[in-house]
């Protein structure tokens, strides 16, 4: 059992952490029933029916295959660069950042590796990570704390969007520029680099699990609904798709939600964390993020602040900066580290370089729109 557990801390140490800190939490505040109102239950059902499409959507190779549709049609170096970051800029919004990672950074090494473009799989997977973290930004399902924070806040999706698209546009606009720079080598893609797409219906299943999703986001039906038909139609048409879904980070939002819950009922550590935060939230979240990631940031802090748009801009920014700003940073470089082992301390150093510059940039423009 115990080396269970050491298994557990050491794969996700992030879950190990939440649910640590819950139970030192839980020896001030002993359980009561006023544990069940610290769960946010919408966010949870929404990011499990997401979670379910999405792995549906992989499993069918249908993001591989419609980035190597584009790809077919690219010929130069800094076509394939921009592609595969934008490709990742754009789908973050809708698919996640975590999931736009897992697709694409695999998927940019090796093309990169078949066109003999090596030297261009470090500066495109630095700029394909950068281009997730804002690209998801936008809208409240591009990321976990997106839809934590959306719930929370009663926002409008509209309301939403329209606080963060200047920070996505701007980063578009550098991501641009970024890819600008790379080389205009002709190249010839090599179709054998693409997954074969396998369309039947259980490709119909995953795009009504992603509508109803969407109907969930828009609060046109329960959150709850969405999920528990997520569930029966994945177990409908493939049950192996359940083991793909990501339950630690369900687990680790329930065991956050403890410590938040508990911490907000001790006077002393409340007052201090509102002290610390009063007038400073986009810069604490910010802060945080570089230190436990972003997600735990936010679960930490929406208990001691009701200012909902700098948490918002704070904690998407916050993903910029270290590796472990934002989980989604950890699988662009676990997959360097695989397939191009040899490139990752070049990796980390332009990584660094690359977020300090866009986070320094975006912060100016916070401070710009917000005091000037």
């Amino acid at each position: 059992m115990i080396d269970r557990i050491k298994g557990i801390a050491k794969k996700d140490p992030v879950l190990a952490v939440s649910w640590v800190l819950a139970a030192l939490s839980a020896l001030w505040v002993r359980p009561d029933k006023e544990y069940a109102g610290y769960i946010d239950a919408d966010t949870l059902f929404l990011l499990f029916g997401l979670m379910a499409a999405m792995a549906g959507f992989q499993s069918l190779g249908l993001f591989r295959r419609l980035g190597g549709e584009l790809l077919s049609r690219i010929r130069t170096g800094r076509g394939i660069e921009m592609v595969m970051v934008f490709l990742c800029f754009f789908s973050s919004m809708f698919i996640t950042n975590d999931v736009a990672l897992i697709t694409f950074v695999p998927f940019a090494i090796v093309t990169f590796k078949l066109a003999g473009l090596d030297e261009m799989i470090v500066p495109v997977a630095v700029l394909q990570t950068v281009a997730a973290n804002m690209g998801s930004m936008l809208i409240p399902m591009g990321n976990p704390q997106n839809i934590y924070l959306y719930f929370k806040s009663g926002m409008t999706a509209w309301e939403f969007i329209r606080l963060t698209s200047p920070y996505v546009v701007l980063a578009m606009a550098l991501l641009g520029g970024c890819c600008m720079l790379g080389k205009k080598r002709d190249v010839m893609f090599q179709r054998k680099a693409q997954e074969k797409f396998r369309a039947d219906f259980r490709l119909w299943v995953y795009i009504g699990i992603f509508a109803i999703c969407l109907c969930a986001l828009g609060k046109i039906v329960l959150s709850a609904l969405a999920a528990a038909f997520a569930a029966v139609a994945v177990m409908a048409a493939d049950r192996q798709v359940l083991r793909k879904i990501d339950y630690g980070l369900l687990l680790t939002f329930i065991g956050f939600f403890i410590f938040v819950g508990n911490m907000g009922r001790i006077p002393a550590f409340s007052q201090a964390i509102e002290g610390v935060l009063a007038g400073h939230e986009m810069v604490v979240a910010a802060g945080a993020s570089q230190i436990i990631s972003n997600v735990p940031a936010v679960l930490l802090l929406t208990g001691f602040t009701h200012n909902w748009q700098a948490l918002i801009i704070g904690s998407n920014l916050g993903g910029l900066g270290t590796l472990i700003a934002s989980m989604a940073n950890l699988i662009s470089y676990k997959w360097v580290c695989k397939e191009a082992a040899h490139f990752r301390h070049a990796y980390i150093r332009l990584f660094t370089i690359c977020c300090v510059f866009f986070l320094l940039v975006e912060c100016m423009l916070y401070f710009c729109i917000n005091f000037v």
